[in-house]
């Protein structure tokens, strides 16, 4: 049960973040925080990471689906066993911030992500993130590092 509740706290979590965001948050307006490392800017992502196949989003919607059904499934058969909680914890970030970005690309069209960095790098400073990126990235590393020993 605590595994859900993670996955759906993430999905709750971001899809507020981003409907408080698109409200609030003017196009070509940025925020700072933290010295100007971080900005909050408004992007909205048409296909999958850096908006790879952004002229078929019928193909990434349909793509992103299957993947999420058959993480559903790994994760429903393997809820029960409290032996690899990496892997529960990783497909629960998977699903919470696959699914924040799903419910996005069905209901809007495009994933909004609004979270850029400044760093020394100019390729990554382009790069626009939401909190579901962080919690897709930090799911499939903890599946990554979940085989047992």
């Amino acid at each position: 049960m605590k595994f859900a509740i993670v996955a759906a706290t993430i999905f709750a979590g971001d899809t507020f973040l981003k409907m408080h965001l698109e409200k609030r948050l003017q196009w070509g307006r940025e925020k700072e925080f933290c010295k100007g490392k971080i900005l909050l800017c408004r992007h909205h992502n048409y296909g999958a990471a850096l908006n790879f196949l952004e002229k078929q989003p019928s193909l990434v919607k349909g793509f992103c689906a299957s993947l999420l059904l058959a993480l559903s499934g790994a994760w429903f058969l393997l809820r029960q066993e409290r032996e690899n909680v990496r892997m529960l914890l990783g497909l629960s970030f998977l699903l919470g911030g696959g699914g924040s970005n799903l419910y996005d690309r069905l209901s809007r069209g495009y994933v909004v992500d609004y979270v850029r960095f400044q760093t020394p790098w100019k390729r990554f400073n382009r790069i626009v993130f939401n909190v579901s990126d962080f919690f897709i990235f930090l799911g499939g590393t903890l599946l990554i590092f979940s085989e047992k020993t």
